[in-house]
């Protein structure tokens, strides 16, 4: 989005309506920040009351210049506190924003079903929904109200998000539900609409998310022939992202949709000229030698991969580098150096447990701990 979206000059028209403030969450320094406003999942955009202190409107995701202007719209409204367009979608704001996902479902639910589906909120109140009913495991109704609310989102951006959405959470669904074959048909026919629609400006992102649920759906159904032409079909569109990037920022932005892609497609030797472009123009990010070292390991080229992760090692920084970590230790378990890869594990345990209060993460240390424990204790 920073290489996309928020460089719209549409969007100068909101200057002096916000404070902007954009959030690198793995550096030490804003850890009190994190720490006061946790941050479940990346990118996320928060509308901040300047007088309680308090989130009051949460959108986790992606979004376009349009759907920015209405979460703009709807942020302003909540920190003036007018009448919102119903009290459900009100209640439910606040819940989502205080991340409470289960205690803000049945808000969304009345708001879906009480907003006329023609207000700007509808399609918000419906996204929010689905991501609340991902996050808490209801693939069943999530899957069922994707597919029920379509024909009130379908032609925008909106929509598409709402097919995909709907698409991942029926492939979750137990092979013995008896609407899973139609959901996930009825999904996967929608997901191929928005991707075909000419009218649809789908940034880069939403789309390559598109095809990576259109992916799995071929896979699940074990159509090799299927999954094996949509992977092509999902490198052949990020490549020509990539060919009408303008900016050095922007063609870098795409490099963890075209690694999947290009792995989906059994392509990844051509991430290595991208990742090394990117590490040219980008010399101070620790992402592109990070990626790089990933996919030498995967080409067991372990020699390179190790290269490539001593590269990443030098730059990264926060919780991220227990990500480098992770890699580093599978590269020496691929190269049956046990010793080593324990070393590392036991590297990564240590640093984890040294972050700051607002980074650390008791989950990711008991994972540590217990990974210890597997091959033999600590």
């Amino acid at each position: 989005m920073r290489a996309y979206v928020f460089t719209d000059p549409t969007l100068t028209k909101r200057a002096g309506q916000f404070v902007w403030l954009s959030i690198d969450t793995e550096k030490a320094q804003n850890a009190p920040f994190t720490k006061k406003y946790p941050i479940r999942a990346w990118p996320s955009m928060y509308v901040i009351d300047p007088v309680s202190e308090k989130i009051v409107l949460r959108w986790v995701g992606g979004a376009t210049v349009a759907e920015l202007g209405k979460l703009f719209d709807d942020g302003r409204r909540a920190v003036a506190r007018p009448a919102a367009p119903t009290e459900s979608l009100a209640k439910a704001d606040a819940l989502f924003s205080e991340g409470k996902y289960e205690e803000s479902i049945p808000p969304y639910r009345e708001a879906v079903k009480t907003l006329p589906k023609t207000s700007p909120s509808y399609a918000r109140a419906v996204e929010s929904l689905l991501y609340d009913l991902s996050t808490t495991h209801q693939p069943v109704e999530c899957a069922t109200l994707a597919r029920s609310t379509l024909p009130n989102v379908r032609g925008t951006t909106a929509g598409a998000a709402v097919a995909g959405q709907g698409l991942d959470c029926a492939l979750k669904l137990p092979p013995e539900a008896p609407d899973r074959a139609s959901l996930i048909a009825a999904l996967e026919k929608e997901v191929r609409a928005a991707l075909a629609d000419p009218k649809l400006h789908l940034v880069a992102d939403d789309r390559s998310a598109l095809y990576g649920s259109l992916q799995d759906a071929h896979e699940d159904a074990h159509d090799v022939a299927g999954a094996e032409r949509v992977a092509r079909e999902w490198v052949a569109d990020l490549d020509a992202a990539a060919a009408a990037a303008k900016t050095p920022e922007q063609l870098t932005a795409l490099d963890p949709n075209r690694l999947n892609a290009y792995e989906a497609a059994g392509q990844l030797e051509k991430a290595i000229p991208m990742l090394e472009k990117s590490e040219k123009d980008f010399p101070d990010d620790y992402n592109p030698p990070a990626r790089l070292a990933l996919v030498y390991l995967k080409l067991k080229q372990y020699d390179k991969a190790l290269q490539a992760s001593d590269a990443a090692m030098a730059k990264v920084y926060g919780p991220r580098k227990l990500r480098v970590f992770a890699v580093r230790a599978d590269i020496y378990a691929a190269m049956g150096d046990g010793a080593a890869a324990r070393k590392t594990v036991q590297d990564s345990l240590a640093y984890a447990e040294a972050l700051p209060p607002g980074q650390r993460s008791e989950t990711a240390i008991a994972s540590l701990k217990a990974q210890l424990g597997e091959s033999g204790g600590k």
